[in-house]
This record gives structure tokens, C-alpha cells and sequence, in this order.
């Protein structure tokens, strides 16, 4: 597996959130970041289109992502907490 991570779109994605929710994103971007490792598994030498947008919902949370496979990322777009 490659040293796949995720990263926000912008610094400030998670500024405003509470603690739970910052935590909760966090696991679930890096759940999703192994998956898409496993899915992808030419990462930076893949040559073919990328899934788009998706979104990803869990308990509380909602994370709409873009998968960078060249740059063997997911980058988390915008966040919901519906707590």
C-alpha cells in the first residue's frame, strides 16, 4: 500500500467544528484514503479518469472528497456535522 492521505481543500475546512466532529472526519478520511489505496493500486502511474466527486456519509457526518490519484490523496471539499 502507498502512503496514501487525505488533506483539505482549504486550511480553514474544519474551523468551526466541534472536537467530535474533527475527530470523526479524521477517521473517516483516512478510511477512505486506504480504500481508495486498495482500489487505485497504480497511484501515480495511473493513466486513466478519476471517480469525480462522491460523497460519504457516516453516524453524524457527511464528507464530500475529490480522489487525486496521481498525487495518491483524497482532498476532503467540505464537511457536514449534523450534530
Amino acid at each position: 500500500m502507498a502512503d496514501w492521505h487525505w488533506e483539505p481543500f482549504q486550511d480553514d475546512l474544519l474551523d468551526g467544528l466541534p472536537e467530535v466532529a474533527r475527530v470523526e472526519t479524521d477517521r473517516l478520511a483516512n478510511e477512505i484514503a486506504v480504500r481508495e489505496s486498495m482500489v487505485f493500486l497504480e497511484g501515480a502511474a495511473y493513466t486513466g479518469p478519476g471517480p469525480g466527486v462522491r460523497t460519504e456519509s457516516r453516524g453524524l457526518l457527511m464528507l464530500t472528497y475529490l480522489t487525486d490519484i496521481r498525487g495518491e490523496r483524497i482532498v476532503v471539499v467540505q464537511v457536514g456535522w449534523f450534530g
